[in-house]
């Protein structure tokens, strides 16, 4: 198991018409979003319009959350749906997507086919185990509150705004403290 430390000062933010967007963590290393040619990437992004358009993605999956701010999104024109904080919602890159609503997001891009994965919310107060998938990649991320994580034989603190990146995950891991986490698994 490898587990890495990220802090703001190792994530890459770029700007877009609509606001800026961070990029957490892309595999494999060194793919360039730009490109179209990475395995998976999680990212956050702030959307500072009231309305607006999601880039297409046509060979990648999509998981999405906000971490602040209501988000209403309609796909291929269809019906809206409403995502509040640290609600999840998967959607293909295909969709033609349309958001309202102004708000910080949580996003993992999954290559259609080569990769899948998931993301799940949860707000440790106290201890809390989370299983992960044994051997595969995972991303813990701190929205807010600070949480310690014990994965294997390793301790790591994480503060608001942080991430621990776990490569060659272990079956579970154990987080103390008070925080509003995402934990994104990347698997084949």
């Amino acid at each position: 198991m490898t587990l890495t430390h990220l802090t703001p000062a190792d994530y890459v933010t770029t700007q877009w018409s609509g606001g800026a967007t961070t990029q957490l963590a892309i595999a494999p290393k060194g793919a360039v979003y730009a490109d179209r040619d990475f395995l998976w990437r999680l990212s956050s992004a702030t959307v500072e319009l009231d309305e607006s358009d999601f880039t297409p993605l046509p060979a990648y999956d999509r998981v999405i959350s906000t971490l602040r701010g209501d988000m209403i999104l309609a796909h291929n024109g269809g019906e809206r749906l409403t995502l509040h904080p640290y609600e999840i919602h998967d959607f293909s890159g295909a969709d033609d997507t349309h958001s309202w609503g102004r708000c910080t997001d949580f996003n993992l891009m999954l290559r259609r086919g080569q990769c899948r994965g998931c993301v799940t919310a949860h707000f440790p107060h106290g201890t809390e185990t989370l299983a992960l998938h044994a051997g595969e990649t995972a991303l813990l991320f701190c929205g807010e509150g600070s949480v310690t994580l014990h994965a294997g034989t390793e301790t790591l603190t994480l503060a608001a705004h942080e991430s621990a990146l776990i490569e060659d995950a272990p079956a579970q891991l154990t987080v103390e403290g008070s925080a509003k986490l995402m934990l994104a698994q990347m698997y084949r």
